[in-house]
């Protein structure tokens, strides 16, 4: 029931509301992007969503195309310019995913889409992340997920497919905007590592049986 009517409308009305309230921050920050660099302000890469739907997520680029000498990009720490160090550290990079929340591709609260070429290492415990619309912050992004291993933040999107509900959401909710409020930031940012180079570097297989143990309390469930 709440999945199903409940969720949709919550995610739909929430979105709007922010996208109208927030309109001027976008506006700002999209000609501030557009005059310092010369290419397209926002950023889109392939993610799959609810049953493993590609669909194309959106933020707002915080890095610039900068290459050596071979063609080849430069590593990320300089490639980030300044405003974009500002833009994730505020996580005012993430704002332009709430169009995404209002075509349906995402919702406010989910697994964060990660990177279509992970999809084949994934348990079958791990695929129930694609049960559900991804989101722009989830149960892993406020319990620290950057600091946690792969095992753990797959485990915790799980257990939040299982537990999903109202109360559920409203604490990550809350708990995303008091991280985001007290300058302590919160990890929306791509992972630090890659999933198949940590589950081929494990010589990991895909078997359907490695189900995970319950996540770290994080206080939320």
């Amino acid at each position: 029931m709440y999945g199903t009517f409940v969720k949709p409308l919550f995610d739909f009305v929430f979105a709007l509301l922010f996208t109208i309230l927030l309109f001027p921050i976008y506006t700002v920050i999209y000609l501030l992007l557009l005059t310092g660099r010369t290419d397209d302000p926002l950023f889109f890469q392939s993610r799959p969503g609810k049953d493993n739907k590609i669909f194309n997520i959106v933020k707002f680029k915080t890095m610039t195309d900068g290459k050596n000498a071979q063609g080849e990009l430069l590593p990320d720490d300089d490639r980030v310019t300044p405003l974009g160090a500002f833009l994730r550290r505020t996580s005012l990079d993430e704002l332009p995913q709430l169009l995404s929340v209002l075509n349906g591709d995402m919702s406010i609260v989910g697994p964060r889409p990660l990177r279509v070429r992970y999809l084949p290492y994934y348990s079958s415990r791990e695929a129930l992340r694609h049960t559900v619309k991804p989101g722009i912050t989830g149960l892993a992004q406020v319990s620290g997920r950057n600091s946690l291993s792969w095992d753990k933040r797959l485990e915790m999107d799980a257990s939040y497919v299982e537990k999903m509900g109202f109360v559920l959401d409203c604490k990550i909710i809350l708990k995303t905007f008091i991280k985001v409020f007290d300058s302590s930031g919160i990890e929306f940012s791509d992972e630090p590592d890659s999933l198949d180079e940590y589950r081929c570097g494990k010589q990991w297989k895909v078997s359907g049986k490695k189900d995970g143990g319950n996540p770290e309390d994080t206080g939320l469930s």
